[in-house]
């Protein structure tokens, strides 16, 4: 190694880290050149092997470890040569014939036995990498031929058997060797750089630690691809931000329960059970996303605790602060996923994870007034329109913002909560001055704030496709705050007029609405009615908006696994139901979280029957209203109005993929969060798939029976 390299990690704390991108590339990364010719020999050692024919066939051979998962570090790394038999062998036997095998090869490598392991160390220049020899037979797995399910996973039948295999302690670390290497052959490269990072820092504590093994390596591995699934997702992204996200999930090791479902899930009841009794355990839990039975997480508390300790002091040191006196900030990534959480600590996950802290939201409200300020006294001073009003809208304006979750879209950009501000004009007179001039508008805004930047805030504008434009999207880069903020302004007409909180709209606003939208695609002025749609979930009790937190939470897990298979239905239709399930099936301020989570979920597996309305802010007194109300919910299912816009049927009939959100809802009805502290199953509430007499004001259908009975 260089004296830099050693000099540099000597200060590693107060580095700044905006030289981690280089220090990779210059210390940690292996020679290209090197690692080929390592390579080369490496294929010419496993051509020879696959030709023996002592004492057993060789079925196959697969390369695991650093060298197989493509983690390599500078210096000295590892690696496996796990070499599949068709027969059983005598391990003694077997270590007599490698030795004459690998004699006839030395000039390749340098072969030894270190503490009964079989070791071939291959060197070129400055890389080392030490291979463990492991010979396998196995009758349950095959070095080849994994993807036999329709899902391209293994199939079920070789878990199954697995689970009730006794042959565990030896072979578990190395039968699932291929299914390893594949976890990490597609990631971004520069993934397996802050991999390479974590990896080094360790290193480096073990040897302040004096510790000789490595036993949590692959599963800080595993932790630093589960941070970057979980906060950032995208090949180019910041190492600063990731590293800092590695350490503070070191940091909460007592929480961390982690797992994948590439290999194996929950849909099979065999596999299922034996998950659950995994992820039911002590904590840490890091599963091995190949072997459901190996928790690489380990039960060495004193080394998670002295880990934390140093991870503690790296991520608070001023490598991390930034020239203007900010930091750094980690992505929000959950030690645990809610599916592991039983029903008795939904409330805890709700308050520890998913609730906005205070300053976070104050920083938002900072930003949002500079934004107010430019529109209302800057923007058109200059013009005859003006501006008549700016209302926040989204989940910040009703209380339900979730930390760093994008809103209305599930845009995973961890750095804050989009902000959804429309803005009411003088110029629109009625629905179609909206749609006719809204471009103008937009484009206007747009030019404004090129030419007249606002103070101590970078700007970029996102792109459109559209001729004619709903939304001008940006993001506003703060200099003094520690966060991007991105916003979605909307121009609208002003349909409700001054006193929208006072009283009822007039039911000549919902008749223009009407006629306004048979020329009009459905909810295409739904903007106008933003602050009605605000007031409905604001004024709800706290609790009901922590469960909507909690609805808005699942829902982006299902997203991010079903997003490639369809479009799934509006995150504001999930939203409706959870207060509609409260509604009908609770009511009172003080409820069991857990029963409220299962009964949407049950509502949501029931969506071909769903039939829901409100009559808070339009009923069906009016002729026009009423007819048109009633087309409405003759529609095919699920029908779910908007309370605040009639002409918005948010539950869409077949136009979203509400089977897929189904499917999952079932799957998630096996989910630790339905059995509470003694393990006794959590019961959902009675509720109508068919809106009835309360909210609704009117009945229009007979009485359904409930979806679910009590017992």
């Amino acid at each position: 190694m260089s004296r830099y390299f050693w000099s540099w990690f000597s200060n590693l704390y107060s580095e700044p880290a905006e030289n981690l991108d280089k220090f990779i590339q210059n210390n940690l990364q292996p020679p290209k050149k090197e690692l080929e010719k390592i390579d080369e020999r490496i294929n010419t050692i496993c051509e020879f092997l696959e030709k023996q024919q002592s004492p057993s066939q060789v079925k196959g051979i697969v390369l695991g470890g650093s060298y197989g998962r493509n983690t390599v570090l500078k210096g000295h790394s590892d690696g496996t040569i796990v070499i599949f038999f068709s027969e059983p062998f005598a391990e003694a036997d077997m270590k007599q014939t490698f030795i004459r095998d690998f004699n006839l090869i030395k000039i390749m490598g340098k072969f030894k036995t270190v503490n009964e392991k079989l070791q071939l160390e291959l060197t070129e220049s400055e890389l080392t990498i030490t291979f463990d020899i492991i010979p396998i037979f196995s009758t349950l797995v095959e070095p080849s031929g994994w993807q036999t399910s329709r899902d391209n996973k293994p199939s079920i039948n070789t878990y199954q058997k697995w689970i009730h295999s006794k042959k565990f302690a030896f072979e578990s670390p190395f039968c699932f060797t291929e299914l390893q290497r594949k976890f990490f052959s597609n990631l971004p490269p520069k993934l397996k750089d802050l991999i390479l990072l974590v990896k080094h820092w360790y290193q480096q504590c073990q040897k302040q630690l004096k510790q000789d093994s490595f036993p949590l390596q692959y599963a800080l591995e595993l932790l630093t691809v589960y941070a970057w699934e979980q906060g950032s997702g995208e090949d180019d992204f910041n190492i600063d931000e990731g590293i800092l996200t590695v350490l503070e999930l070191i940091t909460k090791y007592k929480e961390l329960c982690i797992y994948w479902t590439v290999n194996y899930d929950f849909e099979d009841e065999t596999i299922r059970n034996y998950l659950q009794s995994q992820l039911r355990k002590d904590r840490p839990i890091i599963l091995d996303p190949a072997d459901p039975k190996r928790n690489v997480g380990g039960n060495d508390p004193n080394l998670w605790q002295q880990l934390a300790k140093e991870a503690k002091t790296w991520s608070t040191s001023s490598a991390f602060k930034k020239e203007n006196s900010s930091s750094w900030k980690p992505w929000d990534v959950l030690p645990a996923s809610l599916y592991v959480t039983q029903g008795h600590m939904l409330d805890k996950f709700i308050y520890d994870f998913l609730q906005p802290e205070q300053e976070s939201l104050e920083q938002i409200k900072n930003v949002v007034n500079t934004i107010f300020k430019f529109l209302t006294e800057k923007c058109f001073k200059d013009s005859t329109m003006t501006v008549k009003k700016v209302v926040k809208a989204g989940s910040i304006a009703k209380g339900t913002a979730l930390k760093s979750i994008s809103d209305p879209e599930w845009n995973l950009n961890p750095r804050g909560s989009d902000v959804d501000l429309v803005v009411f004009f003088n110029c629109f007179q009625n629905y179609n001055d909206q749609i006719a001039s809204r471009a103008t508008i937009i484009k206007e805004i747009q030019k404004q704030l090129e030419y007249c930047p606002l103070k101590d805030f970078e700007i970029e504008f996102a792109d459109t496709k559209w001729k004619n434009p709903r939304v001008l999207s940006f993001t506003l880069k703060s200099k003094l705050l520690n966060r991007c903020q991105e916003f979605d302004l909307l121009p609208a007409f002003d349909a409700l007029g001054p006193q929208v909180s006072k009283f009822k709209p007039d039911p000549e606003t919902y008749i223009k609405l009407i006629e306004s939208s048979k020329c009009n695609s459905g909810s295409e002025f739904s903007t106008c009615f933003t602050e009605l749609q605000r007031d409905f979930i604001r004024t709800r009790t706290t609790k009901l908006k922590s469960l909507i937190r909690l609805m808005k939470h699942w829902y982006k897990q299902c997203h991010r696994k079903l997003k490639k298979k369809g479009s799934l239905p509006p995150k504001y239709a999930v939203e409706l139901l959870t207060v509609y399930a409260w509604e009908q099936g609770s009511g009172v301020h003080d409820f069991d979280t857990a029963e409220g989570f299962l009964t949407v979920l049950k509502l949501i597996m029931r969506y071909k029957e769903l039939c829901i309305y409100w009559t808070i802010n339009y009923d069906f007194q009016n002729e026009i209203i009423r007819d048109f109300l009633l087309s409405q919910l003759t529609n095919s299912r699920p029908v779910i109005l908007d309370p605040a816009d009639p002409t918005g049927d948010v539950g869409g009939g077949d136009r979203w993929c509400w089977h897929l959100l189904a499917s999952e809802a079932e799957i998630w009805l096996s989910s630790l969060c339905f059995k509470r502290g003694n393990f006794n199953p959590v019961r959902p509430w009675q509720v109508p798939t068919v809106q009835t007499l309360g909210s609704s004001g009117l009945r229009f259908f007979p009485i359904i029976k409930p979806i679910f009975n009590s017992t």
